[in-house]
């Protein structure tokens, strides 16, 4: 059986160790805090361009004689 030391009169490694095992995971969530987007705000990505709209489709017409 272990002796009890209190956590201020454990050694900064000893410390380390029990604050590690204390502390809980975040199961696949990520912590990062997120804001949404600016609605207002212009988007470059969110711009099409005339190759990729998807009415335009190429057509190859060849004519035999």
């Amino acid at each position: 059986m272990e002796k009890f030391v209190p956590y201020d009169k454990l050694s900064k490694k000893k410390k380390k160790e029990l604050d590690k095992a204390r502390r809980g995971g975040w199961y696949g969530i990520n912590p990062v805090t997120r804001k949404p987007e600016n609605s207002r705000a212009y988007n470059r990505k969110k711009t099409r361009t005339w190759s990729d709209d998807s009415w335009t489709v190429s057509f190859f017409y060849e004519y035999s004689a």
